[in-house]
């Protein structure tokens, strides 16, 4: 019953993150008010995961009998491992667009795509669109159709992977751990796979491939799940140190790549507006945490 859950939560996370941005870049984020729907929906996915790391992931962690002190050291070298990740993405995709491409079309993609999750800001998605065809144009010349997007997705199937083993992580805690744990998951995924749709429509000129190809690197979650499954299942004592790590990932994916993308000058309506996003996050994450608790 565990691995079918795990199965069917792993799956509706990886696909269904990459079909809702797909949504919403559809039915509204084009338009004149583009700033609006990113904003509320990173300010979503930072309330969610920031709840789901310490108001579930480090308290089951915590109950166990491990020391508290090996905890936090699981935590920080958590955090310092998905920064040190980062700066590898960076890195790899700052010195591949650095070959080719002309200094202006260049510079602008390669501060694109190295922002990677930054992808949903207002003023980021609507230059995408505006400029496709100058960037399909250039990227067709200077590094062929493929070159940008493969690696926009081996490194999307990475990430995912490792999702679905924390995913997997949470469910053998907890079945509610674990469907609050996917929910955070498809909550922080949905912005940064509307940057690989923006990616992957600049190196194709096929939106429904682009979908599809997305959609298969989302898939991989479910990969990781089994893994992950089998692993924890076989190291039961070591669940407490993957709900740390679990809790490192949501708490860096939510303080350094979403709430500085929140943190610029607003009007006050419109901060305010940010705050009641977070606050609805997190009140998600309580209310399926006491639906799956019901059941």
């Amino acid at each position: 019953m565990t691995l079918i859950a795990i199965i069917l939560a792993t799956l509706a996370a990886g696909i269904g993150s990459v079909w809702l941005a797909a949504l919403l870049m559809g039915v509204g984020l084009k338009g004149g008010g583009a700033s609006v729907g990113p904003q509320r929906l990173l300010s979503l996915a930072a309330g969610a995961l920031l709840a789901t790391a310490f108001m579930h992931l480090l308290p089951e962690a915590f109950e166990s009998h491990v020391d508290a002190h090996d905890l936090f050291a699981t935590l920080l070298v958590g955090l310092v491992f998905f920064f040190l990740l980062d700066k590898a993405e960076l890195w790899h995709h700052g010195h591949e667009h650095s070959h080719g491409a002309s200094p202006a079309t260049g510079h602008d993609h390669a501060a694109a795509v190295m922002q990677g999750r930054a992808h949903p800001h207002g003023h980021t998605h609507g230059h995408d669109h505006d400029h496709a065809a100058v960037h399909d144009h250039a990227h067709s010349h200077h590094h062929g159709p493929k070159a940008g997007g493969w690696a926009v997705l081996t490194g999307d199937s990475v990430h995912c992977f490792g999702d679905g083993i924390l995913i997997a992580s949470a469910f053998m805690a907890d079945m509610r751990l674990g469907v609050i744990a996917a929910f955070s998951v498809l909550a922080h995924e949905v912005p940064h796979h509307m940057g690989d749709l923006v990616v992957l429509r600049q190196t194709s000129p096929n939106r429904r491939m682009a979908l599809v190809k997305v959609s298969l690197a989302g898939a991989v979650t479910a990969l990781g799940g089994l893994v992950g499954y089998f692993l924890v299942g076989q190291l039961h004592d070591w669940l407490p140190y993957f709900l740390a790590v679990a809790s490192s990932s949501f708490v860096y994916v939510a303080l350094a790549d979403l709430i500085p993308q929140l943190q610029k000058r607003l009007s006050a309506r419109e901060t305010l507006a940010q705050i009641v996003w977070l606050l609805v996050g997190m009140g998600l994450v309580m209310l399926v945490s006491g639906a799956a608790h019901v059941h």
